[in-house]
């Protein structure tokens, strides 16, 4: 069993909770009551998940956007909105109507069958044997010979040499170019790249794999009728970023971000709108903003860095709110990015009590994650996440564990009610309530302490 080292936290990184266990403040009350408000809403079940541009992407943005303006904050998107549009090219997508068929039966495609992206769309018929290749027919080529003569060839060119075959065939006659691997040892990797744009050859050139060859065109003297569809489709995804702003006149802005899947990180971004646009912590503004595409590879937080709202110079930090509803009995909350600035590894502080978080810390942010697009930009950060969620961006080898000070209040503490699950692309389980205020009284403490101080 691992053992913990327990450190004195940062000055930034003391919660400033309430040590007597036995009782919760009425602010305190509300911000749970809120808490378990959000979270029970977006847990509902939204038509098509959250991905990009879909009804559920849009159900969750109305409902932040209305929180988000509940709160105090205003909106920072495109045309005085709340949303920054985007758009990404996926690429070529294989058509919905593309058939590849062996005597009447249609093969599937992608598992059994797909053409390679220097394919020219286009339809083909024809009756050929295998081992005879005529003119008029598509022709079959056995891609075993090429693959063990390229064997430890660092040089050699699969792809090339395809192409080249291609258009010798269609020289020779060959109507299209059908590939298959008889080899077992030697492998090709082919695979259809959306992405891919080469090119294209003068015949159709298809994949046919080793099961489906050996399924409907085993005997490779006789004839089989063919016909072949290949057509493609441009596919693109339009994604919203939620986007808003307290404005306090300072000359830098603190960045609080979270992704659409994510319920506690969005019910824990909205409580910290609203206790913020209350406060006296006018150092800073302080801009909220919600990543789409995050499941697509951080497309939001990607795009928004290219096209930030504010200028990127004036940030001052990002603070990105992973999961953060499912503290576990450990009480431990997941901190990475100290390495981000040295002013998250600085100063002394006091031990909390038995009711504290135990802090799991991290020097690392190289992870993906949303934060990625602003490490990556030398922007100061820290990731938080908790228990089940795994340390998101708070991963790594290097972690130091240590206490915070103060608890919750006598909600539960850091066991909590079981509520509702995990919202869609979290982990499952029961939420904790009384531990996600645990975790969020300990990020206002963050941004409290950062507050009246520099750059950091």
């Amino acid at each position: 069993m691992k053992s913990r080292i327990h450190i004195y936290l940062p000055a930034l990184l003391l919660a400033c909770l309430s040590a007597d266990s036995q009782k919760i403040s009425k602010t305190d009350k509300l911000l749970l009551a809120n808490l378990q408000t959000h979270i029970r809403s977006l847990s509902v079940d939204t038509a098509g998940g959250r991905a990009m541009g879909t009804a559920g992407e849009k159900a969750v943005a109305d409902y932040i956007i209305s929180a988000l303006s509940n709160a105090g904050a205003r909106p920072k998107g495109d045309n005085d909105g709340w949303l920054q549009t985007f758009t990404i090219d996926e690429g070529r997508q294989v058509g919905a109507d593309a058939v590849f068929t062996v005597d009447g039966h249609p093969l599937t495609i992608g598992r059994e069958w797909f053409p390679l992206a220097f394919s020219p769309a286009a339809e083909v018929t024809g009756s050929p044997a295998i081992a005879l290749p005529e003119s008029g027919v598509p022709w079959f080529v056995d891609l075993r010979e090429s693959l063990e003569a390229g064997s430890g060839n660092p040089h050699f060119d699969l792809v090339g040499e395809i192409r080249a075959k291609a258009s010798s065939c269609a020289k020779k006659g060959a109507t299209a170019l059908i590939l298959y691997n008889s080899s077992t040892r030697y492998q090709d990797k082919l695979i259809f790249d959306p992405r891919d744009k080469p090119e294209p050859v003068a015949i159709p050139v298809v994949y046919l794999t080793r099961e489906a060859k050996q399924k409907y065109l085993k005997d490779e003297s006789a004839s089989a009728d063919l016909r072949i569809r290949i057509r493609f489709t441009s596919q693109q995804r339009t994604g919203h970023n939620v986007v808003g702003f307290l404005d306090n006149g300072a000359r830098a802005t603190a960045v609080i971000g979270t992704r659409y899947d994510n319920n506690g990180g969005l019910a824990a971004m909205i409580e910290l709108a609203r206790l913020l646009a209350g406060s006296k912590l006018h150092g800073n503004n302080y801009l909220f903003v919600v990543f789409s595409g995050s499941r697509q590879g951080w497309l939001g937080s990607e795009y928004y860095a290219d096209h930030p709202v504010i200028d990127l110079h004036s940030v001052k930090y990002l603070l990105e709110l992973n999961r953060l509803d499912d503290l576990d009995d450990t009480h431990t909350l997941n901190i990475g990015g100290f390495s981000t600035s040295g002013a998250w590894a600085g100063g002394g502080g006091k031990r909390g009590d038995k009711q504290a978080l135990s802090i799991r810390a991290d020097s690392s942010a190289a992870q993906p994650g949303d934060h990625a697009a602003f490490y990556r930009r030398r922007i100061p950060l820290l990731v938080f996440s908790t228990g089940r969620g795994g340390a998101g961006g708070a991963g790594g080898t290097a972690r130091a564990a240590g206490a915070a000070g103060g608890g919750a209040g006598g909600a539960g503490g850091a066991g909590g009610s079981p509520g509702s699950p995990g919202s869609p692309g979290d982990s499952s389980g029961p939420v904790n309530y009384t531990g996600e205020l645990q975790v969020v009284k300990f990020i206002y403490s963050v941004i409290e302490g950062a507050d009246s101080r520099g750059a950091l």
